[in-house]
């Protein structure tokens, strides 16, 4: 049975429709974007959805965007001894980010040494090749 209340919505929806306030809306004829969140547990879909409209992301998934710009920046930078603090705040960041998971040690990110070990052994280096 339709309340009172129901019945005042359901007149104004038709009227709407009958004066074509609904024709020529954005999005019409598009499919709509659905999120897939079937990998949320779903008692904490709606806190999620909460912060996601808040642009506040988990600190995990911050400090990934993190680690990728300072990546970014890695590769672009000339100088070897600002690529190397830079590399000590890449490896930081990885060490930060894994402790946060608290999951088995097979699924951790590795640090960034490889870089620094072939520069270190390479033979264009100036000098010996351990003299740092």
């Amino acid at each position: 049975m339709i309340t009172g209340f129901e019945k005042i919505v359901e007149e104004r929806i038709r009227q709407s429709q009958e004066n074509g306030d609904f024709e020529n809306l954005p999005g019409t004829g598009e499919p709509l974007l659905l999120e897939d969140n079937r990998h949320i547990p779903e008692d904490l879909r709606l806190a999620y959805k909460i912060l996601k409209n808040a642009d506040c992301i988990p600190p995990e998934l911050a400090i990934k965007k993190e680690i990728v710009c300072t990546e970014t920046l890695l590769e672009q930078m000339p100088d070897d001894q600002l690529k190397y603090k830079t590399l000590k705040k890449l490896n930081y960041l990885i060490m930060k980010l894994n402790t946060l998971r608290k999951s088995a040690i097979a699924f951790e990110l590795p640090q960034k040494y490889e870089e620094r070990v072939v520069d270190r052994l390479s033979l264009n280096h100036k000098g010996t090749p351990f003299d740092k």
